[in-house]
């Protein structure tokens, strides 16, 4: 009798851990996020924007493809001004060669170009006349000599085919040197990269400039090939190393905002120009 016993409890043991072995094997692990597929595309003609383009590929660690016109802009700034003055004019279209990668593998594309007359340089309006973006996320950067960003932005929204279009990032080309530390803070911020953002509290109310302040605007500004007005008021905020401003000016083409940053021991700069 005890020895029947003893095997119907193996018995139901065995049958116990079979269903409970059939049970694990039923459930099923949630399906691993799928990584964004990201592509940089650049245009760049004095290899200002390539260097931009570079540091987010390096830092994102993803693909990169250039936009080349078939035929190239070439000489100093004044010729290729010329040059694309005059396509305007006629209603010429920048030919460009194919891609060396194809954007609709990809689910975010960052876009780079340099600020010709306000907005992306025509190289670019033909890639995006060429493209659709359906289904991507269009993340613009660029590289100006006084501003730009906010102007192309509005041209892109027009012009890029069902882009889902997200904030961008821009810095002058006299401040390329600082590209690294800058476009770091930027991926952070928008999500493409873990990291710590630095905080930023926000400006002071506006205020009738001093002549302290005046003097700081002008050292920021006076190595600029054109003139940017007169500050009028002015608002400000700590940053690490220093004090960033931010200028209400007035010039002959109306107000605008002009963003300058004066660090520790080191020449003011302006960072951009909103118009």
């Amino acid at each position: 009798m005890k020895r029947l016993l003893l095997l119907l409890i193996a018995a139901f043991c065995l049958v116990a851990c079979g269903n409970g072995q059939k049970a694990n094997n039923t459930q099923t692990a949630e399906e691993p996020k799928k990584a964004d597929k990201i592509l940089v595309v650049y245009y760049s003609q004095s290899n200002t924007t390539k260097t931009v383009a570079q540091e987010i590929q390096k830092q994102l660690g993803c693909d990169i493809a250039e936009i080349e016109c078939v035929e190239p802009y070439t000489g100093e700034f004044g010729a290729v001004a010329g040059r694309w003055q005059k396509e305007q004019q006629e209603g010429k279209t920048t030919e460009i060669k194919p891609l060396s990668k194809n954007v609709a593998d990809y689910d975010v594309i960052f876009l780079g170009y340099p600020i010709w007359g306000g907005t992306y340089a025509s190289p670019v309006a033909t890639f995006l006349k060429n493209t659709d973006f359906q289904g991507k996320k269009l993340v613009p950067f660029c590289t100006f000599g006084s501003g730009g960003l906010n102007t192309s932005t509005d041209a892109l929204k027009k012009n890029a085919k069902n882009a889902n279009i997200v904030e961008g990032y821009g810095i002058r080309q006299a401040r390329i040197s600082k590209v690294s530390g800058e476009v770091e803070q930027f991926l952070i911020k928008c999500g493409f990269k873990k990291g710590s953002l630095e905080q930023l509290p926000e400006f002071s109310e506006q205020k009738a400039v001093t002549d302290q302040e005046k003097d700081i605007f002008n050292k920021a500004c006076s190595n600029y090939q054109f003139p940017l007005g007169t500050p009028s008021t002015v608002g400000a905020r700590k940053i690490k190393n220093g004090t960033e401003y931010l200028f209400t000016v007035d010039s002959q083409n109306g107000k605008s905002q002009i963003y300058v940053i004066a660090e520790d021991g080191a020449q003011p700069e302006f960072t951009q120009v909103v118009r």
